[in-house]
């Protein structure tokens, strides 16, 4: 049990008005002692709050009076006060057994603690789950919550995730969804295991036993070069395509039966496939937007204006064990020092007229397969430079695990240009998973936040496009769904 610890304290908040400082630790809150940050959210909630705080060897007391729902004005260490619950589950595909020796420690952290679900949107087994979280998680509506699946043939899930309690938990989920609690699931596919006609039959049962939940996303798993398992390989594109069908096919049941598609493959399937991704308006409401469902879509959506459609993306991987929520349960916070350092380094490069700087984004793999249609019918002077993942190699495709020492390699690879864009997916504050800070990377780049919106808003900017230069058209051919 750790206390939890004051970041920082608002100027003119309550808290600082009521002589709170950074460094205090919080021993308890009108009595009680706090577990996590979603009590601590509740307990600074009321009117009154009584903070018993350590400041060195001596305690202190402070009776704070504010407007009952307003900001304490204090952030929090972590969001996790006691002990994160970690998962004791031994998946095949667990990205955590793919990771290279060498990493900051919090990155393998394994956690299946349906606090960081609610929080963070973290996929939680149920495997740990007891009578206790029930009770807590229908009392205090933690919702929603986000619960692996992967399948729901008991001795195939145990299977899946070598835990024999993985065949019983799932009467969690029933009971969950039987409460009011807004739940979307998760079926991870591997190939040659719970996909084909086993991945149709989960689809089928759940529409027979879960029909309450929000929604049920496909995704493929992900193989570094550092996994050990032999059963797991990427899927063929035969087998993407298939999956699409199942998905398909099914979305067509689940609207007859149910009024909605329930199911949905991920934009990594589609790509796979090789096939064109459903329309914006086939997604519905992008609940599983970070999950990698209908994140294409949404981006070009919002890149062409539509504010509602500027969907974020949380930074960093692995953000969830690395921060506190500053207000309220999901509100990312922000690392000031990256703000300044991107600040710093914006304006490198930018000397010259806009219609003769040259700007170039980096993206992954796969982001290279969509982003270009996305942007060169406006930008067609912008450039991109396609970062292959060579850390951790295999099938790892994303931008949200592009790591520095490949963005550094890729830059250094292709010819030099005025300014670089990144999306702030690929870090968490100003950290990439491979160490390497933003800071290290001496080149002229800005970070952009992860949705079509921002990435519009910059190149307005960084390009000072004319009213004619909407009607410009780049020449791309697609072939087979990749840019040639």
């Amino acid at each position: 049990m750790s206390k939890p610890v004051v970041l920082s304290v608002d100027p003119n908040s309550p808290a600082a008005l009521a002589g709170v400082l950074p460094l205090d630790e919080i021993i308890s809150i009108n009595g009680q002692r706090v577990d996590d940050i979603i009590q601590y959210q509740i307990l600074v909630d009321e009117s009154e709050v009584d903070l018993e705080i350590l400041r060195g060897d001596l305690e202190y007391s402070f009776d704070i009076i504010k407007i009952a729902g307003s900001p304490l004005g204090i952030e929090i260490s972590s969001a996790i006060f006691d002990q994160i619950r970690t998962c004791d589950n031994h998946c095949e595909f667990c990205f955590i057994y793919q990771l290279p020796k060498g990493l900051r420690k919090t990155l393998y952290m394994k956690d299946d603690d349906y606090r960081l679900s609610f929080l963070y949107g973290n996929f939680t087994t149920l495997t740990r789950f007891t009578e206790a979280d029930l009770e807590r998680v229908i009392t205090e509506q933690l919702s929603p919550l986000f619960v692996s699946i992967h399948s729901t043939n008991p001795h195939l899930r145990a299977e899946l995730l070598r835990n024999r309690r993985g065949a019983t938990s799932l009467r969690w989920l029933e009971q969950l969804l039987e409460s009011g609690i807004e739940i979307h699931g998760q079926l991870v596919i591997c190939p040659g295991i719970n996909d084909s006609s086993l991945f149709e039959e989960t689809l089928v049962d759940i529409l027979d036993r879960f029909p309450l939940l929000s929604d049920v996303a496909a995704v493929p798993l992900g193989i570094s070069k550092f996994s050990g398992e032999g059963r797991m390989r990427a899927h063929t594109r035969d087998e993407a395509q298939e999956i699409v069908e199942i998905v398909e096919n099914m979305q067509d049941v689940f609207r007859r039966t149910l009024g909605k598609p329930m199911v949905y493959a991920s934009d990594e399937y589609y790509i796979l496939a090789e096939r064109e991704m459903p329309a914006y308006l086939q997604y519905d409401d992008f609940s599983q937007h970070e999950n990698g469902i209908g994140i294409t879509r949404a981006f070009e959506k919002a890149f062409n204006g539509d504010q509602n459609a500027a969907f974020g993306v949380t930074p960093g991987f692995f953000a969830w064990v690395e921060g506190a929520p500053k207000q309220g349960y999901r509100a990312h916070r922000a690392s000031t020092e990256m703000n300044a350092i991107d600040a710093s380094t914006s304006s490198i490069g930018l000397s010259k007229h806009p219609k003769d700087r040259r700007v170039a984004i980096l993206t992954s793999t796969y982001g290279l397969v969509t982003l270009p249609q996305i942007v060169a019918p406006i930008y067609p002077q912008v450039n991109f430079i396609e970062v292959e993942n060579h850390f951790f190699g295999g099938n790892i495709s994303v931008a949200g695990l592009m790591v520095g020492e490949d963005i550094r390699r890729s830059i250094l690879e292709n010819e030099p240009f005025d300014m670089y864009l990144l999306p702030d997916v690929a870090l968490s504050d100003d950290k990439f998973l491979d160490g390497t800070s933003f800071g290290d990377l001496d080149f002229p780049i800005r970070i952009v936040e992860t949705n079509g919106l921002a990435l519009r808003s910059a190149l307005d900017e960084l390009c000072a496009r004319s009213p004619g230069d909407s009607q410009k058209r780049s020449r791309i051919e697609i072939q087979g769904g990749a840019i040639v």
